[in-house]
């Protein structure tokens, strides 16, 4: 793999090959290059289709890309030569692809045996549902998560797509490569990464199961979490915005209720009726001035009440804007590469690549 830019980050050396894929793939190839890694997308010559023009798509930010037709055997050979000097290879097909179309695990394991060769699924390598068709909604609410979501008289609730194609998959994915990697430093050796969304959100969960064991978690509706409770839900205000309230423990309760003028001695939240007249309280008393008279109200307080901020308002909230968490790349305003080091620098990002923006770099490789 030459030709790449030098990159700064954790990961700077580290040789990342993604066959083009959709959702979680290309998320997870985007924070290894973000890490510094030189990420290599092998674009099809008919490209997949996206939510996004790829010029424009912020996953594929600080990557090359050259396109090959894996059917052509000159091709094949070409993107084995990639994968034999690679580090690690992302693909995001169904089982058992990768391996007709000669480019699986144990073909790119045995040239070279030091590859972390990660594969992104919904439903994982093996399982009934293995071969299923799925989507973030299917993932979500076969691990019980999407049933815990919204109120108790309507049907769950459907969340974006981050936490099954971006938590529990791509992420999780990331995650994987790097203990592979890890571990690799000692042993020396590559090995298969067996990514499944549905793998990811069911981590997620680990807490939820933790509370439903311990008797902390009720059905629908009527669980901490999950917008029932007068302290952590969403408010109306007068402009027809929202406020977030987040005031779990006392004292933070406490502060909710000096800030909008409650006497703590006459509203209790020991019982659902308690519950359910604070919240037709708090809706009222939101619903009378607008959103930034309450944002102004509670900023630096310990009432954890915050304005629900539109994307374009939060990539100009004053607080983002002091940690520059969004930058504008490709005149795109997408988060910047993180997590933050006290060390290592991180890169900035180069912008998307087009399919087949680096093929000059490898000459003479077209059938």
């Amino acid at each position: 793999m030459t030709g790449s830019a030098k990159r700064s980050g954790p990961l700077a050396g580290v040789r990342v090959l993604h066959l083009a894929s959709l959702g979680p793939g290309p998320y997870a190839a985007m924070l290894l290059a973000d890490l510094g890694g030189d990420v290599m997308i092998i674009d099809r010559p008919m490209p997949l289709a996206s939510s996004m023009p790829p010029e424009m798509d912020p996953r594929r930010r600080g990557q090359r890309s050259i396109v090959l037709n894996l059917k052509k055997d000159a091709e094949l050979s070409a993107f084995l030569c990639l994968a034999d000097d690679a580090d690690v290879l992302i693909e995001g097909m169904r089982p058992g692809t990768a391996e007709r179309m000669g480019v699986g695990p144990d073909t790119c394991l045995r040239r070279n045996p030091r590859l972390v060769y990660a594969r992104m699924t919904g439903w994982g390598q093996v399982g009934p549902l293995a071969q299923a068709a799925g989507h973030d909604i299917n993932y979500v609410a076969l691990t019980g998560a999407l049933h815990a979501m919204g109120d108790a008289d309507r049907p769950p609730a459907v969340p974006l797509n981050l936490l099954g194609d971006y938590a529990g998959g791509g992420m999780y994915l990331a995650l994987g490569v790097l203990a592979a990697l890890f571990e690799r430093a000692e042993s020396g050796r590559g090995q298969v990464v067996d990514g499944a969304i549905v793998d990811g959100v069911a981590s997620l969960t680990t807490a939820t199961l933790g509370m439903i064991a311990a008797g902390r978690w009720g059905p629908r509706g009527a669980s901490p979490f999950d917008g029932s409770m007068p302290w952590y839900r969403t408010y109306r205000t007068r402009d027809d915005k929202f406020v977030a309230v987040g005031a779990i423990e006392d004292r933070f309760f406490a502060a909710l209720l000096e800030g909008v003028g409650l006497d703590p001695r006459r509203w209790p939240r020991n019982t659902q009726a308690d519950r359910d007249a604070l919240t037709a309280e708090l809706a009222r008393i939101f619903a009378t001035r607008d959103r930034a008279f309450w944002q102004e109200r509670f900023e630096g307080t310990d009432a954890c009440v915050t304005p629900v901020l539109t994307f374009s308002e939060a990539a100009q909230h004053p607080h983002h804007t002091a940690r520059q968490t969004y930058q504008i790349i490709a005149e795109v305003t997408q988060p910047s590469p993180g997590p933050r080091f006290s060390r290592t620098v991180l890169s900035s990002p180069a912008n998307p690549a087009a399919p087949g923006q680096h093929d000059d770099q490898f000459p003479g490789w077209r059938a």
